[in-house]
């Protein structure tokens, strides 16, 4: 165990311990809905965790009880990972602090690969070219902003960088999926593909425009106040290459912040499964399911901790979706030249491509490598102010209102041979990475793998409170409707739905506390 730690937060601290006594296991096994998945997460090199070693993982992921004063190591979320805030719009663009200094190279090589202007083929930068054609952003950098959140369009005429539509039809599920029960099975729309992209080179039409528009809904809150919600509605406008048909399911999508990354994918898969509570076993109303997922990467079925949706099992195989369909840039997983460009757009298919030189897709193996360690490693800030009194008194706030059912605060990760800078470290991520029924507002009616078209992946809340220090466009939740964090709580049902109405009934002190913890993450 790192220095930080004599090492606490499940709903099942005996789930918890059994899991992860299991994956000390050689050849572990965790049975979800009649699919077995493997606990061993191929993509880590992991030392089994002693029976010494899971009783303080256990007692140190208690739940918190005593709301008087911070808990122990509570300042740094990341554990050694953890850096100090910064007080400018580079908050979340820091290494994590334990890297070092030859890994140091590494990330800055990465980050500028991350905010690298990609350019359309032919050109005399053979090293940057094979944009799209069809592409939603040409770097990275655009949509993750500041490598915090997107935002959606604040006009009819704003542009839609940072946030797009997915897209796919009812379809049969592959093959190697068809053991896992309760997959739903879809496919890429025939024209349009996984998502609409909305920018191209000349000779070649966009796919769309995406058009917001918003409803005002007040919400009175107790103590005679009142908040006002934003109800989107959105529209896939000037369609280049006919009807979407009426089985099309879009989903709005706003870039999520990426700070944490490779902590989230060291968390043991067990850990993770033992809060599913599928049937609501303990009757708290809370359900998690854990979606899972083909890994190209791996060859087999994961666990999916990444995407909106949970739909991607690891860092690196998410980062080579997101060039291929946001970017159109071919990597080793996602070898098409032209993206996510379809037979039937032909042009786009026909155009000149960037494959075709020493690096055999566009960004190689050895680059990809670079973003990937980028992407693992920015840091997650330190906590501020956690021991002011209207801090504490809003984590107990938290805490009594039920959002650690969904928003679990603690983990313990993966003990690595591999990556020291993730090895065995107590995390605060707020989040079980499981998918919830977040209810009808919330609602895109698109599923994904397992998660229904009313399920979201509990999103992490580490960091929140500076996310409009580092962008002040930036939009909470899925598609980037609500505009503060108390419009975010506002819209959660489903599941969330008793805790919701706890903080609308809340005293109006205590729901101003609630937010400034909130603030505090």
């Amino acid at each position: 165990m790192n220095s930080l730690m004599p090492l606490p937060s499940t709903r099942a601290t005996t789930n918890l311990a059994l899991a992860a006594a299991l994956a000390a296991v050689a050849t572990p096994a965790f049975a979800v809905d009649q699919n077995t998945v493997p606990l061993g997460d191929p993509h880590l090199s992991h030392i089994p965790r002693s029976d010494a070693e899971i009783a303080r993982i256990t007692a140190v992921t208690t739940a918190a009880a005593d709301f008087t004063a911070p808990e122990p190591f509570e300042e740094r979320p990341a554990g050694a990972a953890t850096v100090r805030a910064r007080s400018d719009t580079e908050a979340f663009s820091q290494h994590s602090a334990n890297i070092t200094f030859a890994q140091e190279l590494e990330f800055k090589l990465g980050n500028g690969l991350f905010k690298k202007l990609w350019v359309f083929s032919p050109a005399s930068t053979r090293a940057s070219d094979g944009l799209g054609p069809l592409h939603n952003a040409r770097s990275c950098q655009r949509c993750h902003i500041k490598d915090g959140r997107g935002h959606a369009p604040q006009s009819p005429e704003d542009s839609a960088v940072s946030m797009f539509l997915r897209v796919s039809v009812p379809g049969p599920a592959a093959e190697e999926l068809a053991a896992v029960t309760d997959y739903i099975g879809t496919v890429p729309h025939p024209a349009y593909g996984g998502q609409m992209q909305d920018l191209s080179p000349p000779g070649v039409a966009p796919e769309y425009r995406l058009n917001v528009t918003y409803e005002e809904i007040e919400v009175a809150l107790s103590g005679g106040e009142t908040a006002t919600l934003r109800k989107p509605s959105y529209q896939a406008a000037d369609l280049g290459y006919g009807p979407l048909g009426d089985d099309a399911m879009l989903s709005p999508r706003v870039a999520p912040p990426m700070t944490g990354l490779g902590l989230l994918e060291a968390i043991p898969a067990a850990d993770i499964l033992a809060h599913v509570d599928e049937d609501d076993a303990n009757g708290d109303g809370i359900s998690g399911r854990a979606n899972m997922v083909w890994s190209r990467e791996f060859d087999q079925v994961m666990l999916g901790r990444f995407g909106l949706k949970a739909g991607m099992p690891t860092v690196n195989e998410q980062s080579q979706a997101a060039f291929s369909g946001d970017i159109g840039i071919s990597s080793p997983l996602y070898p098409a030249a032209w993206g996510d460009c379809t037979d039937a757009q032909t042009a786009c298919q026909d155009a000149p491509h960037g494959d075709g030189d020493v690096r055999v897709t566009e960004i190689d193996g050895p680059n990809m490598d670079l973003v990937t360690f980028y992407s693992r490693n920015l840091a997650v800030p330190a906590r501020r102010d956690l021991d002011a009194p209207e801090v504490l008194r809003g984590k107990q706030v938290f805490y009594e209102a039920g959002c650690p059912a969904c928003h679990v605060p603690k983990f313990v990760t993966h003990r690595l041979e591999d990556r020291p800078e993730q090895s065995f470290q107590l995390i605060w991520p707020y989040s079980d990475l499981l998918l919830h029924d977040m209810g009808e507002g919330l609602a895109d009616d698109r599923p994904e793998g397992r998660a229904t078209g009313r399920e979201w992946r509990t999103a992490p809340l580490w960091g929140i409170g500076l996310t409009k220090q580092v962008s002040a466009e930036a939009g909470y939740l899925h598609d980037g409707r609500a505009r503060t964090l108390l419009e975010a709580v506002l819209w959660h049902g489903g599941e969330a739905a008793p805790a919701r109405d706890r903080t609308v009934n809340l005293p109006p002190a205590d729901r101003a506390a609630l937010i400034t913890f909130l603030e505090s993450l």
